[in-house]
């Protein structure tokens, strides 16, 4: 597998160092930026992951996230000293994959890079490249993904999704009709055990997604509320 590239967007030259020597020992190419701007100037289709600082000087981590999900959907893990789910809810509704709160041991980054890597890698269709399977095409209420490139469109107009609003979609539509708990979400698309604070964590996902594929988020028709029980993939019958 060719050399996976992270940029580390931090503005204590401490915690930088320490993240770059950490990921260099394991292989990664790192580029490091010490604000947002620089950030935004050293980004390119080549950066695998972006690490990135929520509290920063000047531009701030959420600002640059906002702006890198213009035109990338890069797994983004916020790194912060924040830890309140309403900051987490904040940081996921800008646009970031991840969290993890300062202090961190480095076991736990480490951790949570190499998950957001191999899930990307795999939403880029990197780990199977020229691969052909089977149905590869699945098409319902007007969205067309093409499960081969892990592409999607909308009425015939191609959306970039992050690789969670990708592999929620994904799960939804085949398995149209069927209601999925908030619990079977999270633990089937981030691999990890549910905890009640998980809830708001899903409910930005699924708004973030409902922005990109529904004509009025406010009353989606695709991606439906069943109210207590959970969500479903609807052909466009109305939520």
């Amino acid at each position: 597998m060719a050399e996976q590239n992270i940029l580390i967007v931090e503005d204590d030259p401490d915690i930088r160092d320490g993240v770059r020597i950490l990921l260099t020992g394991e292989g990664y190419h790192i580029s490091e930026a010490e604000n947002g701007l620089r950030a935004l100037e050293l980004m390119n289709p080549d950066i695998d992951l972006v690490i990135l600082d929520i509290m920063m000087p000047g531009m701030s981590g959420l600002r640059v996230c906002e702006e890198i999900r213009k035109t990338s959907t890069v797994p983004i893990l916020f790194l912060t000293a924040k830890s309140q789910e309403s900051d987490k809810l904040l940081g996921l509704t800008a646009g970031g994959d991840d969290y993890l709160a300062k202090p961190f041991s480095f076991a736990e980054l480490s951790a949570r890079v190499k998950a957001l890597l191999r899930r990307y890698c795999i939403y880029q269709g990197k780990a199977q490249a020229g691969v052909q399977t089977e149905n590869t095409t699945l098409t319902a209420g007007g969205i067309r993904i093409a499960l081969d490139c892990n592409r999607v469109w909308v009425d015939e107009k191609e959306v970039d999704l992050t690789e969670t609003e990708y592999k929620i979609l994904k799960m939804l539509m085949q398995n149209p009709q069927r209601i999925f708990s908030v619990q079977v979400i999270y633990e089937t698309v981030w691999n990890e055990p549910y905890y009640y604070v998980s809830n708001g964590t899903v409910m930005v996902h699924i708004r973030n997604l409902r922005t990109k594929i529904e004509e009025d988020p406010q009353k989606p028709k695709r991606v439906c509320t069943i109210w207590g029980k959970g969500y479903r993939f609807s052909a466009g019958e109305g939520a």
